[in-house]
């Protein structure tokens, strides 16, 4: 999707922004006298009321060059945020999108700031993943190829669009990660995708099996070892802040590639969406690339752990005891509780490794919060109340919204083996997503700074009414960790 600014109109699509009230038209005294007679027509024939996601369409008019004209309604102007102005333009792209139409100008950003938003909001929306659908029929392939935002400051929309420009992009690579089969994204191909980020002036480092092994990450490796492919943990640094040597922001992943639940065997029905248990690791990929892209001035590490959780004949069994790299063992009771097991080793390694002054990992760990708080929010656990208040105007900008849930001893009482440090869950259905999260903070220094993005019922959305999001993979935790950085770490 090319996105431009421009100061007139042009193209095979015209839309207009209408504001509620006044009738939704108060733009149209300045069309002429054709053009505003016919709109007004239009509006009076219906319900519209410039209602935010209210549409009239206009084809072939007599009175304009463009094949379609559209009123988009807004909502009430005082009300308007920057995710109302990006959800408008995102409607009216999945509207256009397979319509014919090439190309759309929008028509009303009130200012340079408005239109970089609209900008974003179109580009999000244009978001295909469509390249193994090889024959795809004419009518359903993409016509829309560019949207062109009108504005009288061009060159300051353009300067305010290029951090969201790195954003979106961050988005795409997470949705494209998260979208792509298990026989093409492995640990080990997926490592190397992530060493091309290297180009970006992210410093990568790749931790193979041997290398874990001698770390002592029992638990990271045990996961992965029914699978053919070796696992690996991906380290990226983006050293951006004025001192160069002060403690980073440490983001961690989870990044099972294909999760079968090993010998725990998940059911076969709906397994395939289990290549999306990497959607963790996605998003912290992604928001290292748009904070190398956009150059954030912050000192931020992403750490992700990746492996195939496989039931070969050399995969872990329940029963099984691991020892983690932090020296406490683990009764595996589970096997397709593995998530947690990754993540252990990686936040030891980011915190002996990096010291960091915060950390946050995201992970799609657990099915439970999704019985929760569905598709709708995050579950947050965290032991500070100010990361989580971070966190939480974070999602609410980006319309990446969190749902803090509690953390205590009863819970973590649960976690408890007879024969182990820990073992890997609680009791059975009994709040699943906590006792996972009690699990994780088993492994958080005292006095560090941590909270833990529950992501299962986000990361990818069967069904989506989101424009700003495609069904199925939506690069959710890109918006909310570059969001966090930029309002609250950098210089």
């Amino acid at each position: 999707m090319q996105i431009k600014f421009s100061a007139e109109p042009a193209g095979d699509a015209v839309a207009y922004l209408a504001y509620e009230g006044d009738k939704g038209v108060e733009f149209a005294s300045a069309l002429d006298k054709p053009a505003e007679a016919a709109i007004r027509r239009a509006i009076a024939a219906g319900p519209f009321k410039g209602g935010a996601g209210q549409v009239i369409e206009i084809l072939a008019p007599e009175w304009s060059d463009a094949s379609r004209v559209m009123i988009a309604g807004v909502g009430k102007k005082a009300a308007i945020s920057e995710l109302g102005w990006q959800k408008a333009a995102a409607g009216l792209v999945k509207r256009l999108l397979v319509s014919g139409a090439k190309s759309l100008s929008i028509v009303g950003a009130p200012d340079r700031g408005v239109a970089a938003n609209l900008a974003f909001g179109a580009r999000l929306a244009a978001y295909r993943f469509d390249q193994y659908r090889l024959t795809l029929k004419a009518e359903k392939k993409p016509t829309l190829a560019s949207v062109s935002v009108v504005t009288d400051s061009a060159a300051g929309a353009r300067s305010d669009y290029a951090p969201l420009s790195a954003k979106a992009e961050g988005i795409e690579l997470a949705r494209n990660l998260v979208s792509e089969p298990p026989n093409v994204l492995h640990p080990e191909s997926y490592a190397d995708r992530i060493e091309e980020l290297s180009e970006l002036g992210l410093e990568i480092e790749v931790l193979d099996v041997a290398a874990m092994t001698k770390l002592g990450m029992g638990s990271l490796v045990g996961v992965g070892q029914g699978s053919v492919r070796g696992s690996r943990l991906v380290v990226m640094k983006w050293m951006g802040g004025k001192d160069k040597k002060a403690p980073p922001v440490a983001l961690v992943g989870k990044g099972v590639t294909f999760d079968t639940g090993g010998i725990s065997l998940k059911p076969g029905p709906g397994m395939q969406d289990m290549k999306g248990d990497m959607g963790g690791s996605a998003a912290v990929v992604g928001a290292m690339m748009a904070l190398a892209k956009r150059k954030a001035k912050a000192n931020v590490v992403g750490l992700v752990g990746l492996v195939e959780n496989m039931p070969d004949g050399n995969a872990q069994r329940p029963g099984d005891i691991v020892r983690a790299a932090a020296g406490k063992t683990i009764e595996i009771q589970n096997t397709d509780a593995e998530g947690r097991l990754v993540l252990c080793d990686v936040l030891w390694y980011a915190q002996k490794k990096f010291n960091p002054k915060a950390m946050v990992d995201l992970a799609t760990l657990t099915g439970a919060i999704i019985v929760s708080l569905g598709n709708e929010y995050a579950g947050v656990f965290s032991n500070s109340d100010d990361l989580v208040a971070k966190l939480s105007a974070a999602g609410k900008a980006e319309g990446e919204p969190v749902w803090r849930l509690p953390l205590g001893p009863g819970y973590d009482k649960q976690i408890d083996s007879e024969v182990a440090d820990m073992r890997n869950i609680g009791n059975a259905g009994n709040a699943g997503s906590i006792t996972a999260a009690q699990f994780l903070q088993r492994f958080i220094d005292d006095g560090r700074t941590w909270a833990h993005l529950d992501i299962a019922g986000t990361a990818w959305k069967p069904g989506n009414d989101n424009p700003l999001e495609p069904t199925w993979a939506t690069g959710w935790g890109v918006r909310i960790l570059d969001r966090l950085i930029a309002d609250n770490y950098e210089d």
